[in-house]
């Protein structure tokens, strides 16, 4: 464990959650600036918009964020120039994850494409590459992010041909030593993250009170993905027992450690995952090991199965079970008709699994009011608006909005980064507060909440409901005392 950790672990656990105070002055605000109907009887005098809304932005803008959600690489593998999902280290990173997907949608061909990403063209000459696309993308969530990150962290204007130069030297001049804790904590706002590590099932990492980890189970249940999981065990996996021995082996030496447990499966079914018995699926996991064709009905029975299997080992490791929901990152390639299915089939695994946590991500973007729904109704399902703020910043703000009038508060997480490059993280962070702002003050001059309500629900939508959620004090003192943390 890094020296600066230690510090960063007495600040976490002396400080509790703070309790945010009621500011009187502004008591009803809200009321004021509604007209009372009928009676005869004068309005009070309305109060400037701006006075509640300075006091909000004022409030997010203090409050640290707990971002929930981030597939961010070790800060060892960027000081090492290695990236795993493009083999380029320039400028060009920034737009690697989500932005290149806007500008394939607005017609950027693939050579242009591999072009941009190319280690090989010169970074001070890839501009060019998408400069006739960036007019159609950059007031796009994704654009506005990266945007606002080279802002904030190379102290340009924004993204253009006039500014590239600039832009790749302070990139170069950023990546040293402690990059991530200053571009995270000390620029973002954000107190820790939650990372679904994507090289390996949990990261062991070199910062474990800054980059907390979930346990991928994707792998546990689809697939299964034996050549992933089996090895760290020493399990010889012959047979459905084996593979249980494998789950079970994980979630002993990483259970302690992991904040959450995380499956993305949507992108290739949806989450009507039926409790199917081992008797059933036994001779299916047999047919697999021996390299039999499995038909759809089998590789269903298999996958939920292992699905379930996976998803008691966290309930009782008390873990709260991540899983994708709504859109799809990439291009020409979400069938939306399965999204539809999405609410349907997590309210399906709430009445299963009454004692499990289910986290259901990215608001089930677009069906985000049938996500608020299954927040109100179900007492286990909690909606985390990960990824949200760059699909569509006016829908998070609608989502949030409508979430905080329609189910209970304490059951939202605001905010999630969503990125393997950490750099953009600074503009998704600046739009999730933006949108934050937006909502509560709205709420306000609508008169659905007055302005103190609106203060108090800061700190909870922003740390407080994820901090309680995921145990983070616990796992704090957990992760400080881990084998990979000493030293």
């Amino acid at each position: 464990m890094e020296e600066n950790d230690h510090h960063f672990l007495e600040e976490r656990i002396m400080a509790p959650i703070s309790k945010v105070s009621r500011r009187g002055a502004l008591r009803n605000t809200a009321l004021a600036c509604t007209s009372l109907a009928g009676g005869g009887a004068a309005a009070a005098p309305a109060a400037r918009p701006s006075d509640f809304r300075e006091q909000i932005e004022k409030r997010v803008q203090d409050t640290r964020l707990i971002d929930t959600h981030e597939h961010l690489m070790e800060e060892e593998e960027r000081l090492k120039g290695e990236a795993p999902r493009v083999k380029v280290n320039d400028w060009s990173l920034l737009l690697s994850h989500y932005l290149d997907s806007d500008l394939r949608s607005a017609g950027m061909s693939r050579d242009s494409y591999n072009a941009f990403f190319s280690p090989s063209t010169d970074p001070l000459k890839k501009w060019e590459l998408i400069e006739p696309y960036w007019p159609a993308v950059r007031n796009t969530g994704y654009g506005q992010a990266v945007d606002i990150a080279v802002r904030e962290l190379y102290g340009v204007p924004g993204l253009g041909r006039d500014t590239v130069p600039r832009i790749q030297s302070a990139y170069r001049e950023r990546i040293r030593p402690g990059f991530y804790r200053e571009i995270l904590q000390g620029i973002a706002g954000i107190e820790s993250c939650q990372v679904n590590f994507q090289g390996s099932p949990f990261s062991e990492s070199r910062q474990p009170l800054l980059l907390m980890q979930d346990i991928s189970i994707i792998g546990m249940h689809m697939g299964p993905n034996l050549k992933s999981y089996a090895p760290m065990t020493g399990i010889e996996v012959k047979d459905l027992g084996d593979w249980h021995a494998v789950i079970d082996a994980w979630f002993k030496k990483y259970g302690p450690y992991a904040v959450a447990v995380k499956s993305q499966a949507a992108y290739s079914r949806n989450i009507d995952f039926e409790d199917v018995h081992a008797e059933t699926a036994a001779p299916v996991f047999r047919k697999k090991m021996q390299e039999q064709p499995l038909t759809p009905v089998e590789q269903k029975q298999l996958e939920d199965h292992l699905f379930w299997y996976a998803v008691r080992r966290a309930t009782e490791y008390r873990l709260p079970v991540k899983l994708h929901t709504g859109f799809y990152a990439g291009v020409n390639s979400m069938p939306l008709a399965r999204l539809q299915g999405n609410p349907g089939a997590a309210c399906e695994l709430c009445r299963k699994s009454p004692e499990t946590t289910f986290v259901f991500m990215h608001i089930g973007y677009p069906y985000y009011e049938e996500m608020i729904a299954l927040a109100k109704q179900w007492s286990n399902a909690y909606i985390d608006m990960c990824w949200a703020w760059i699909i569509s910043p006016v829908a998070g703000a609608r989502f949030l909005s409508q979430f905080l009038v329609t189910a209970p508060a304490s059951k939202v997480l605001s905010f999630g980064g969503d990125y393997g490059p950490v750099e953009p993280v600074v503009g998704h962070a600046a739009l999730a507060r933006r949108g934050i702002v937006n909502s509560l003050a709205r709420l306000v001059e609508d008169g659905w909440l007055t302005s103190d309500a609106a203060l108090d629900l800061v700190d909870p939508v922003m740390r407080g409901n994820a901090y309680r959620l995921f145990r983070l004090e616990e796992k704090t003192r957990a992760l400080a005392s881990a084998p990979w943390a000493k030293g």
